[in-house]
């Protein structure tokens, strides 16, 4: 189980950018966590937000398939997925384009995403990353728009050259297996280079997934996908102060089939089956940049980083609808973004500013075969409109107080500024092609207050978050949820979210907990509404600023060291969220779409030496609080909601020598039938996966 920010605090390291505060031990082994999603390098400790961090040993002990997966024990964590390819983490209820994902400081979303579950979290290779954490919370008052629900944070692997002496050469290779749907993963990977002058680190991941295995059910058709993927990272000493680091990933997925919506998906606890008889998708992403990063004796300037990044995602869609129409659809998206982030020291207060600059180009396309003629229509766009740009620019500044006695106060204001034009899309109510441009501009902040004593820290926040509408919300045209298809959405304006958070944490000797309570208010809310209308026999929904509402909730954590080899950690989440949208027949006020239940996860780890084990138990109980879209999705939801469901895993690994460490899991040890709210498909049944790596 990953280890929890809210589990309690750490001991500050020496040369850290924290404010000075009381050391303490707490009952865990990975004391002085050094994170860098709150735009800097912090010491859990003295940070005021609830943070889950997931490190290098755990992604090496558990293989996870995806990252999406890799987070699922996580407090305040909803990891939904539409198909066994996808993985969309909802953060505090949130998700898709409410919930940023960021990768070495670098915005991954981009102006496609939708407000709901989507597939583009399960992308990112899980072996190119040292590090991933978890900013539950707001946070557009360092990141801007989108960070609502929290903030993924995603550390890249280093190479080797600030850690050896002289020449280095090191390489692994990693393989898994698992019976639960056939998959087959290689993982091979080198580190070269010259310590303190360069260093390389290189990598290719080969991933081969089966059909899946579940409880019940047994073989689920349709299911399976190939991925490829390769990393490379150049570090360049410029002087001991300065690195240069330039990097690359590249991942492809194959034939990822959405087997919901066809005739190929297994019904469960009332589901439907869907009507398609073929819907897969192609994806295409990699991510390119250089960052300068360094530090100086200059108190106005005591770290500094830029950085230059370019992405580019490429989507296809093949669909065969049930009446034989054969749908080619997908987008190109090409993504430039140039940010510098500094951090200044005067005395008891710390500052960092930054700006960050991007624009995104946006081309989608889409053709119909008639089954009978085959004659091809060309449309007029794809899943979004065509020949769209969006630019974002924003300057941020978070200034840090000590003023003793334990007392830390923060306070971060942003400004920023969204423009969005979309060259032709599709009308809603003639269908002819039109354009569209406009911006929008947000002023963002928070206020936060840590407290320490002796073992025990008490924090405090308010923050104002935003979401301005992007190219998705203003011309997405396609199949929505189960029954729905989306049409363009004009005179949109950003939503506003306000919250406010209470935490506690204690960490003393051999126990740790701790806990966060928080409230969130939702103002111009940009909800899914029906038209009234029908389209290719689907009820047609448009988004609008039409709803209100709030989401609260509380998550505690805690964890018992009873000896040195033995201890128990666990978490618990309750969530409540209500929309309130105006409708012709008046207000309906109802739960926000795909509400986490209530969940908890125990883990007792033993460790000794070379060896290790976790016995894991993860109960969810039954999702029903529905929204009216959650009610109609009959392909994901059955009627009345997900029924609940508890998992036992028995994880465990050796480390045979210095080059070779084994590990393995019995997954779903009770063979429980079951699936996380708002999924596509059944998860596997009881099953056994075995990873080895090879280090030489």
């Amino acid at each position: 189980m990953a280890l929890v920010a809210a589990t309690g605090p750490v001991r500050a390291e020496s040369g850290s950018e924290s404010p000075s505060a009381p050391e303490v031990a707490v009952p865990s082994d990975r004391a002085g966590i050094v994170i860098t999603g709150t735009r800097g390098q912090r010491v859990l400790a003295d940070e005021p937000y609830a943070v889950s961090v997931i490190e290098l040993e755990e992604l090496e002990r558990t293989v996870p398939r995806t990252v999406p997966e890799a987070l699922y024990q996580l407090p305040g964590v909803l990891v939904q997925k539409t198909a066994s390819g996808h993985g969309s983490p909802y953060i505090r209820g949130f998700t898709g384009n409410r919930t940023l994902l960021v990768i070495d400081g670098i915005r991954y979303n981009n102006a496609t995403f939708r407000d709901g579950a989507n597939e583009y979290f399960a992308q990112i290779d899980n072996f190119t990353l040292t590090q991933i954490e978890v900013i539950s919370g707001p946070s557009s008052a360092l990141y801007g728009a989108e960070a609502v629900g929290g903030v993924i944070n995603l550390v890249t692997r280093p190479t080797s050259l600030r850690t050896q002496d002289g020449r280095f050469a090191s390489g692994e290779q990693t393989f898994r297996v698992s019976s639960g749907d056939g998959s087959v993963t290689s993982r091979s990977a080198l580190d070269i280079g010259e310590g303190g002058v360069w260093g390389f680190r290189g990598g290719v991941t080969l991933r081969d997934y089966g059909d899946v295995r579940a409880a019940q059910f047994g073989r689920l058709p349709e299911t399976s996908y190939s991925e490829r993927g390769f990393d490379a990272r150049l570090d360049l000493a410029l002087n001991p102060q300065w690195t240069l680091t330039l990097n690359h990933q590249n991942l492809r997925q194959d034939d990822v089939p959405r087997t919901h919506s066809t005739i190929f998906s297994v019904p469960f606890a009332g589901t439907v089956r869907g009507t398609d008889l073929v819907r897969e998708k192609d994806h295409r992403r990699s991510l390119s940049y250089a960052k300068l990063i360094g530090d100086s004796e200059a108190d106005w300037l005591r770290s500094f980083e830029v950085t230059a990044s370019y992405q580019s995602r490429r989507e296809g869609e093949q669909r065969v609808r049930a009446d034989g129409l054969a749908i080619e659809q997908g987008f190109i998206s090409d993504l430039f973004a140039l940010s510098a982030v500094a951090n200044a020291g005067l005395g008891r207060f710390e500052l960092t500013y930054g700006f960050d600059l991007s624009r995104e180009t946006i081309d989608s396309s889409r053709r119909d075969t008639d089954p009978v003629t085959g004659a091809v229509a060309v449309r007029l766009q794809g899943p979004v409109g065509t020949d769209a740009s969006y630019d974002q620019a924003g300057g941020f500044v978070r200034g840090l107080a000590d003023l003793g006695g334990g007392l830390s106060l923060e306070a971060s204001l942003r400004g920023s500024y969204i423009a969005a034009d979309v060259g032709r899309f599709a009308d809603p109510l003639s269908g002819e092609a039109i354009a569209f441009a406009d911006d929008w501009f947000d002023v963002s902040g928070s206020l936060r207050a840590i407290f320490a004593w002796q073992d025990q820290r008490i924090w405090g926040a308010y923050s104002r978050s935003f979401r301005a509408p992007n190219i998705a919300d203003i011309s997405r045209f396609g199949r929505s949820r189960s029954n729905e298809i989306e049409v363009a959405s004009l005179n949109l304006s950003e939503e506003q979210f306000d919250t406010f958070e209470i935490g506690y944490r204690y960490a003393g000797d051999g126990l740790a907990l701790g806990v966060s309570v928080y409230t969130t208010s939702l103002d111009d809310f940009i909800a899914t509404v029906p038209t009234g209308a029908v389209r290719e026999g689907l009820n047609e929904v448009a988004k609008r600023n039409a709803a209100s509402g709030r989401v609260s909730g509380m998550e505690v954590s805690g964890e018992v060291q009873f000896t040195q080899t033995l201890a128990l950690t666990g978490n618990a989440t309750w969530l409540r969220g209500r929309l309130t949208t105006p409708l012709v027949d008046g207000p309906v006020t109802e739960p926000l779409s795909r509400v986490q239940p209530l969940s908890g996860n125990l883990a007792l780890r033993w460790e000794k030496k070379r060896a290790w084990a976790n016995l894991e138990l993860s109960i969810f109980g039954r999702a029903d609080e529905l929204s009216s879209g959650d009610l109609a999705d009959l392909e994901r939801i059955p009627p009345g909601g997900t029924p609940g469901y508890a998992l036992v895993n028995l994880r465990a690994g050796v480390e045979v020598s210095p080059s070779l460490s084994l590990n393995a899991v019995l997954a779903n040890a009770l063979d429980e039938a079951y699936r996380s709210h708002g999924s596509g498909s059944n998860e596997p049944g009881r099953h056994i996966a075995i990873s080895a790596q090879i280090r030489f």
